[in-house]
């Protein structure tokens, strides 16, 4: 039986996927918790591929880092998530009717590779550095191991290099320190995956904790790491993984950074709100998305990795922020 937390958090699943699917038919994850505004703009005039939220839309479009309400340019993409990386798209989006959803693997034309049909509401979307996995979490709904009809997160990958699509990393061999783990309650959400395209990093709920974990791709095995880490994103380098995480059970996020070698964390400043799985746009600066304390909606923001400033603004009404080269 999971914790306290865990059923709490079931019930919080269900409130915003009900919200997401009547507002927008799956769009983005919004939190109760609003951060200050972080009002100051961007001065780094670069490019980046974003979700434009305005008007209620789901235009995928290209937009400056140098200001915060700059021209944006659609893409003719229309995604609830979107990440690009090594040439290979993955849009996570609106599938027909009920709705249903699914995950469009495109190749540098936009020309559609594979459609992989999901289990649930669009929550995460990743590509690896070389664009050989793509990978995505979902709500899933009546997948609950608390209550009936209650709400869970699965996560699959598809491997470009096989023709391969895992549904869930539920299938694969867990152990939760040092012993191996085979309860039903496994959950897993926020897929991230080294440039081996091997090595893998994500969030699991499990034995009545939160962990981040670190796995094996093609072995298909997992392990714990440490304890309230949620939605890592490893760094271009590979030296680096960023996630949210809490100090309390039930509390606001922040963005944390963990040094591998080190195992040293610094939580970056005026990151308290933060609902996303953060996108590096190189190896010295994060993006992310949060909800705007003025405007009540998602906004996207871009910070330095190493704590010294705290985020800037980069796009209003706008969401899933991804480097562009």
């Amino acid at each position: 039986m999971k914790s306290w937390f865990a059923r709490y958090r079931v019930v919080i699943g269900v409130a915003l996927v009900t919200l997401v699917v009547l507002a927008t038919g799956g769009y983005v994850w919004r939190t109760a918790a609003r951060p200050a505004d972080q009002g100051q703009q961007s001065r780094s005039g670069r490019l980046l591929t974003l979700i434009d939220q305005r008007n209620g839309n789901d235009a995928v479009s290209t937009a400056e880092l140098s200001t915060s309400d700059g021209t944006r340019t659609p893409t003719g993409l229309r995604c609830q998530r979107v990440y690009t990386a090594g040439g290979t798209t993955v849009c996570l989006r609106l599938a027909g009717v009920g709705p249903t959803f699914e995950a469009a693997v495109l190749d540098p034309s936009g020309h559609v590779l594979k459609t992989i049909p999901l289990p649930g509401v669009p929550s995460r979307a990743r590509v690896s550095a070389s664009g050989k996995v793509v990978s995505w979490t979902v709500f899933v709904s009546g997948d609950s191991y608390v209550s009936a009809g209650g709400f869970s997160t699965r996560t699959g990958f598809y491997d470009l290099r096989t023709d391969t699509v895992v549904e869930s990393l539920e299938t694969f061999g867990a152990t939760v320190e040092g012993r191996p783990y085979a309860a039903a309650d496994a959950n897993y959400w926020g897929l991230t995956v080294g440039s081996d395209d091997r090595t893998f990093y994500a969030t699991f709920l499990g034995a009545g904790r939160r962990w981040l974990v670190k796995g094996d791709l093609a072995a298909r095995t997992l392990e714990t790491v440490r304890i309230g880490p949620e939605c890592p994103s490893l760094s271009p380098d590979g030296k680096r993984l960023a996630y949210k995480k809490t100090t309390k059970w039930v509390g606001r996020w922040e963005l944390a950074v963990l040094d591998l070698a080190s195992g040293q964390e610094r939580v970056l400043p005026d990151t308290a709100g933060i609902d996303d799985q953060a996108a590096w746009l190189d190896d010295h600066t994060l993006a992310y998305g949060a909800i705007s304390g003025s405007t009540g909606k998602s906004s996207v923001y871009q910070v330095p990795a190493d704590g010294s400033a705290g985020p800037t603004l980069v796009a209003t009404e706008a969401s899933s922020p991804v480097p562009m080269p």
